[in-house]
């Protein structure tokens, strides 16, 4: 265990502080009295064990699920279907550590105490602790934001352990879900053209970014080889739901074509004309849905119309669909509760086939009986939010005027990441609660960095 001395003169333990942080993070876990599920939950949980088998034993299925095999595989030896404790221990421990590199970049005297109070914070007035209750690759979206500054914009405050599993850490989150490749690539293209400004810096940030590029390059490359090795061609998606189709159909100008165009094109999803749904959800999840209802062949058929169809709404309706997404868009950037968290059937009626024997403690949780205080945490991070922006807005000028080039790379990262994840969820797949919300703590995050980088400027003795 490495020691460092804060200003108070004792010695204080990093790791001791890390598992402090960690602990904070999971008292939503810890007051449900199991860790959070969600049914995606299940599916990555219930996963891991044929990937696995294909993958060490040669024992190979036909079908393997639609979520991420990488994620699944990650977690499959914390918890052997036998529980899922370690899962959130893990996800608590690499965000207590994330989090810890970030500060530190900052703030590096007195960051124990700085680290405990921003995180103890963030714990009780944001989403941060519920989505590191949350069995699910959530966490890691946020996670990678962090990652990302700590490669591009502090790569001089990290050791050589640290800056190998930061690397590690960000090839796992991006690999965990599809978005997450989609945001870190978008994001090496920004940050690519922001550097020119910084005239000085710029060959050895397009450096840094230059390394994410590659993280990245070799995230796509591992979904590849394994989707190959499991099904004999590479993806990306895998069988992944064809959520365009949903979206561009729930939004209208799908719908329109269509009823334009089915009596001359033979689509599969022409058979289904006369009960197209309004909304994406009851598209791809409803009991009797298209997406659940679909057998083999037309599920197959689906996917592969779905972007020659995509690309024939936008053409016949590019104005409509450009005010649609627009709309979808800030709604989903607006949308940032925790209902999503709630009970959920669907997770009963598994949980047998993925936990055997470990239905009566999840049954004696407050999310099954819905006796968690959802509404309440979510007013107060909706006035945290507000909050953040205002501070945010405020330091702006003290942040330019003092030339802080960490806290003004983390606002590069934080911010364009927060609006891009509100396009690729909402836009492109559904407005949800969770999208945005397991991204959103990192405005109070930002904001919390700003006034203690302020705080700690007053203390300074000036020269």
């Amino acid at each position: 265990m490495r020691y460092f001395r804060d200003n108070s003169g004792l010695p204080v333990g990093r790791g001791a502080v890390l598992l402090a942080g960690a602990l904070l993070m999971t008292w939503p876990a810890l007051y449900n009295g199991y860790p959070l599920l969600y049914p995606d939950s299940m599916t990555y949980l219930g996963d891991g064990r044929p990937v696995a088998r294909a993958l060490f034993l040669h024992r190979f299925s036909d079908y393997y699920g639609e979520r991420s095999f990488i994620y699944s595989l990650g977690i499959l030896p914390w918890h052997w279907n036998v529980t899922p404790w370690p899962i959130l221990v893990l996800q608590a421990l690499l965000t207590a550590f994330v989090i810890w590199l970030v500060v530190r970049s900052i703030l590096p005297r007195r960051t124990a105490m700085h680290y405990l109070v921003l995180v103890a914070s963030l714990s009780l007035l944001t989403s941060l602790s519920w989505y590191v209750s949350l069995i699910m690759p959530d966490i890691l979206g946020p996670v990678l934001c962090l990652c990302i500054y700590l490669l591009v914009f502090a790569r001089d405050t990290l050791t050589r352990a640290e800056r190998l599993t930061v690397v590690l850490i960000a090839w796992w989150a991006i690999t965990s879900h599809a978005t997450h490749l989609i945001l870190a690539a978008g994001l090496c293209v920004l940050l690519a053209l922001l550097a020119f400004p910084w005239r000085q810096s710029m060959e050895r940030r397009l450096g840094a970014i230059g390394e994410l590029a590659i993280i990245v390059l070799l995230a796509a490359a591992a979904q590849l080889a394994l989707y190959m090795y499991l099904y004999g061609e590479p993806s990306l998606n895998g069988e992944r739901p064809p959520f365009l189709m949903a979206r561009i159909i729930a939004d209208g100008p799908g719908r329109w074509y269509l009823e334009q165009h089915c009596g001359e094109e033979k689509l599969a999803i022409c058979n289904h004309l006369h009960n197209l749904p309004d909304n994406a959800d009851d598209f791809l999840w409803g009991a009797d849905g298209i997406w659940q209802s679909a057998d083999e062949e037309t599920a197959t058929r689906l996917r592969q119309e779905e972007i020659p169809f995509v690309l024939a709404t936008l053409r016949a309706y590019p104005s409509q669909q450009l005010s649609k997404s627009a709309n979808n868009f800030w709604r989903q950037l607006t949308t940032f509760g925790l209902g999503d968290l709630g009970s959920n059937g669907w997770i009963l009626e598994v949980f047998d086939s993925v936990f055997p024997g470990g239905r009566s403690r999840y049954l004696q949780s407050r999310q099954v009986r819905n006796a968690l205080p959802f509404a309440f945490f979510e007013r107060v991070q909706n006035w945290t939010i507000i909050t953040s922006l205002l501070v945010i807005g405020a330091f702006t000028r003290h942040l330019w005027r003092r030339r802080t080039p960490r806290l003004a790379g983390l606002s590069m990262v934080i911010v364009p990441m927060v609006i891009a994840n509100a396009f690729v969820t909402g836009a492109l797949s559904m407005v949800e609660d969770r999208f945005q919300s397991r991204i959103i703590w990192l405005l109070p995050l930002l904001a919390g960095l700003f006034v203690l980088e302020w705080l700690a400027c007053l203390k300074r003795p000036q020269k």
